[in-house]
């Protein structure tokens, strides 16, 4: 008697015979065409900055309310402020186009480690805190700390005023100004608030005697505010430099960051953006 050299596998149904052959040809049918358990797609480059490249969009985090930094002008809509034009020319070297994603300092190091941006540009203060979550560059901005009172504030009429006893100072939750005035403030009541806005409120309702800010939204606040008064102090009180914040890690990424903002030190660009936003008096040496 021959034996069929047919393999089983390659059989018909009902010459191997009832349910178990059925099952035998449709395993063998699925072993060719089987679509793996993982779609397959586009494989992405592994590094941030061939992903840019590749998407040609540089993904920037701002801060929309940041006068002179990255401002949406409530009219228009659009962005301006240095950090605007230098995620622009940031954008131009890379020849790339830049989608600004809207931030704040609170969900700041959140944005940046969920990847809901590429870098963060809006001239965000360097401070240990930060350090331990984000990469910065180089410094390209410094300020020192103000205060803004109302005009109608009696009490607090020199920077000596603010730090006495039944003094109230706001600040906003996640600033820079939050962590210095908790160190600094030895009788004055800190409060701390949700919003930069809120702080403003605070002050203007006289629940609070001042809030403190930087150089560029005190600017913000004598521009646009009739009610404000700036209280400058006497002499240095914490000078903080600015950079802009990534992810840990992508070496090749940062490198060509900082090659950026180094060449536009040294070109003038830099100087020229801060100019046109009247921020020259702080750009970092």
């Amino acid at each position: 008697m021959r034996l069929d050299s047919t393999p089983v596998a390659a059989r018909s149904p009902r010459r191997v015979g009832g349910r178990a052959a059925a099952a035998l040809v449709c395993a063998a049918w699925l072993a060719v065409v089987q679509v793996p358990a993982q779609a397959t797609g586009p494989v992405l480059p592994a590094d941030r900055l061939s992903r840019i490249l590749h998407a040609k969009t540089l993904r920037v985090c701002v801060w929309p309310d940041y006068y002179g930094i990255t401002y949406r002008n409530p009219k228009t809509q659009q962005l301006m402020g240095i950090d605007v034009d230098n995620a622009r020319a940031l954008a131009n070297v890379l020849g790339v186009q830049v989608e600004f994603v809207d931030s704040s300092f609170a969900k700041l190091i959140d944005d940046v480690l969920a990847d809901r941006c590429d870098i963060a540009m809006f001239a965000i203060g360097i401070t240990p805190q930060r350090q331990e979550k984000l990469r910065f560059t180089q410094p390209h901005l410094a300020s020192d700390i103000y205060a803004i009172t109302t005009q109608s504030n009696r009490r607090i009429r020199s920077w000596a005023d603010i730090d006495q006893p039944d003094t109230v100072v706001a600040v906003a939750k996640g600033t820079l100004h939050e962590s210095v005035m908790k160190t600094k403030l030895k009788a004055a009541e800190l409060r701390v608030v949700e919003t930069p806005a809120a702080r403003e409120q605070e002050v203007r309702s006289g629940r609070a005697d001042v809030f403190m800010t930087d150089y560029p939204f005190s600017r913000r606040m004598l521009d646009n505010s009739d009610w404000a008064r700036l209280v400058s102090p006497p002499s240095t009180y914490h000078i903080t430099p600015y950079a802009w914040a990534m992810a840990p890690g992508d070496d090749r990424w940062y490198i060509q960051v900082e090659r950026t903002l180094a060449a536009m030190k040294q070109d003038g660009r830099l100087l020229a953006n801060a100019r046109r936003h009247g921020l020259e008096s702080i750009v970092a040496k």
